[in-house]
């Protein structure tokens, strides 16, 4: 990483005592970032667990992502939006949603992994590379112009970067001044695609063309990443300018539990960013400041297992959605011909069930 990259925890986890006291952060928040970091890698190793067992049909590991995802979830506010690409599990996890009914879009029981994405301000999982830039500067010129006090963040990998909807989203955005975070997790690898294949140029450095800031962050460095994010949202809700972070991480799994990372990877650069691993760096500060002992990481641990077993337990076996919510969410007054689908696929559903 280069010069021009914010840090605030030293790779091994040493501090700035400046930086620390400008997060204004509360000791009992540093700890809740640590939980929550905790957390995630743990729901995170479960779900890649229930996949190779059958449960899931597919899952993305977020595994080495964990303080650029809870970093920057963390400087939400409670009424902001969040539009996640299909990796974001940390973001769902800080922003209090059902992990269980998150997870059964993985098992296909359900589209999207949230019932009511307005009342949880969370957008539906999507799966269409970049799409999602798109839907989140539309909602964010939709709040400006209604007067609403709503910040939209949106994230994408650095693949995405090579989509045209992410350009065309960042472009609107800086035209019309949407109040909208730009969140990108340069994991380095697009499925096997190298980040050097993927741009010439630094992500960053991109927003510059759409007339709006850019930041380039340690994304293993849980603290910098809230501090990015935190002043990124108040520049959206306060200036109505947007932002575009680039948060410089690495992706310890595979790209999905379809993918054979090992194909195309050294050992050697796996090995190298497992020493940067963000939950570890992050426990060496604690530790050092005195504010968490070993009674709190048995009971952050804990509280992560008991959330892997929870969500084991609501995916195993889980049955399909009812057949009437492939009638659902489209139209207010269902058109004549799909109630007649209906009617006929309830009939038949029935006659099976019956035997």
């Amino acid at each position: 990483m280069t010069d021009d990259t914010v840090r605030i925890l030293n790779p091994d986890g040493g501090v700035d005592p400046q930086a620390r006291q400008a997060l204004d952060l509360k000791d009992e928040d540093l700890l809740e970032l640590y939980r929550s970091m905790v957390l995630t890698r743990n729901v995170d190793l479960e779900c890649t667990a229930l996949q190779r067992q059958g449960e899931l049909a597919v899952y993305p590991p977020a595994i080495g992502q964990e303080a650029a995802q809870v970093g920057s979830a963390f400087a939400l506010g409670d009424q902001d939006m969040v539009y996640p690409s299909y990796r974001e599990v940390g973001v769902a996890i800080v922003r209090g949603l059902d992990i269980v009914e998150y997870m059964h879009f993985h098992r296909g029981t359900w589209h999207g992994g949230v019932d009511d994405p307005v009342d949880r301000q969370f957008g539906m999982i999507s799966v269409p590379v970049g799409s999602q830039t798109l839907h989140a500067t539309g909602h964010a010129m939709g709040t400006k112009l209604d007067g609403k006090d709503v910040v939209t963040i949106t994230y994408f990998g650095d693949g995405a970067t090579s989509q045209g909807d992410v350009h065309e989203a960042m472009n609107f955005a800086g035209v019309f001044g949407a109040p909208v975070v730009f969140f990108c997790q340069n994991n380095q690898w697009a499925i096997s695609v190298p980040l050097e294949r993927q741009t010439a140029g630094e992500i960053y450095r991109k927003a510059e063309g759409y007339g709006f800031p850019g930041v380039r962050v340690d994304g293993n460095d849980v603290l910098a990443v809230y501090r990015v994010t935190r002043e990124a949202v108040e520049r959206a809700r306060n200036e109505h300018q947007p932002t575009l972070i680039e948060a410089v991480t690495y992706r310890m799994g595979p790209h999905s539990t379809a993918d054979d990372a090992t194909r195309y990877r050294e050992k050697a650069d796996v090995d190298r960013w497992q020493e940067l691993d963000p939950i570890a760096r992050y426990r060496t500060f604690l530790e050092a400041e005195g504010i968490a002992d070993q009674s709190f990481f048995l009971e952050a641990e804990a509280d992560g297992k008991e959330l892997a077993a929870t969500v084991r337990a609501g995916i195993q076996g889980a049955p399909p959605r009812q057949v009437e919510d492939l009638f659902r969410w489209v139209f207010a007054d269902l058109p004549p011909h799909l109630a007649r689908q209906e009617e006929e696929m309830l009939r038949l559903a029935k006659e099976e069930e019956d035997g």
